[in-house]
């Protein structure tokens, strides 16, 4: 099929940007800046927007910059920018791992991150990242900005706090601390699929404790977040494998799993339990 009638509009600015949300948003106006979610729906005519605003020509939001111990990352910037380490440092061995897992290649060359956490599906790697490392979502419109925490944005499936007459501009990143170490892993019926479940786990060892522990969980429930039982479990104790044990039991009794036609609730909370302790055992290498 091919996607129903719509106008194109193409600002060179932001304000442009949040004038034509202002007006065409109320008309079903839709952002179109990667396009890999939102295109196929139209061409299965499950999304039928009149207007479409294109932001690949609006200079600046292709900016990916470190300022202090922040990565700022705007609304263009590609899930390709992150295949090699785009900056030193473990965040951006981190932001690299995670890309390989994206989708196929052709996707990761046109998908961007903040369309990825602007769409908010359950399975999104980069949302995964973003709850886990507590980004910061900018959001603009004809009424100013306004800072979002990952975990207030996203609220459920393909559910944001996002206006409709708003922009998500740019997503501000903490970066990891020196010495700090990180594992993911994901699991899915076949490579390039939508995740099933996913975790990702980073702390520091100090003094032969794990510190400033952040485990978060993706794919089982409505939204991806941190699961504080499991870091718990894990927080001023030593590495090892019945204390990932531990804070894999805990992760998966913590979650309100999906479940579907092929999937159980309690299979997914298995899943949860299996990649927890794999992140773990990947952040422990």
């Amino acid at each position: 099929m091919k996607p129903a009638s719509f106008a194109r509009h193409a600002p060179r600015t932001v304000q442009e940007v949040v004038d034509a949300l202002d007006e065409f948003a109320p008309l079903d106006g839709r952002i179109l800046a990667g396009g890999q979610s939102l295109v196929p729906i139209m061409a299965f005519r499950m999304a039928r927007p009149l207007h479409l605003i294109d932001i690949n020509g609006v200079e600046g939001l292709d900016r990916l910059e470190v300022e202090g111990n922040i990565l700022s990352i705007g609304a263009c910037v590609r899930h390709a920018a992150f295949h090699k380490p785009a900056f030193g440092g473990v965040t951006g061995r981190l932001l690299s791992f995670v890309s390989r897992h994206i989708a196929h290649y052709p996707i990761r060359m046109r998908g961007t991150f903040c369309g990825s956490l602007a769409h908010a599906d359950p399975s999104s790697e980069w949302c995964l990242t973003a709850a886990t490392l507590d980004a910061t979502l900018v959001a603009k419109s004809v009424a100013g900005e306004r800072t979002i925490a990952a975990d207030e944005f996203l609220q459920g499936i393909m559910s944001t706090a996002l206006a409709e007459n708003e922009l998500l501009a740019e997503v501000r990143l903490p970066l990891l601390p020196d010495g700090s170490t990180y594992g993911f892993y994901e699991f899915s019926r076949r490579a390039g699929d939508f995740a099933m479940a996913a975790a990702l786990a980073t702390y520091r060892l100090i003094d032969g404790v794990m510190t400033d522990v952040h485990l978060g969980i993706g794919g089982a429930e409505e939204r991806a977040r941190r699961i504080p039982e499991a870091e718990n479990e894990l927080s001023g104790k030593s590495p090892g494998a019945a204390v990932f044990r531990a804070a894999a039991d805990a992760a998966a009794n913590a979650i309100e799993p999906l479940e579907d036609i092929q999937t159980t609730g309690e299979y997914r909370r298995d899943l949860v339990r299996a990649v927890t302790r794999r992140a773990l055992e990947r952040a422990a290498q």
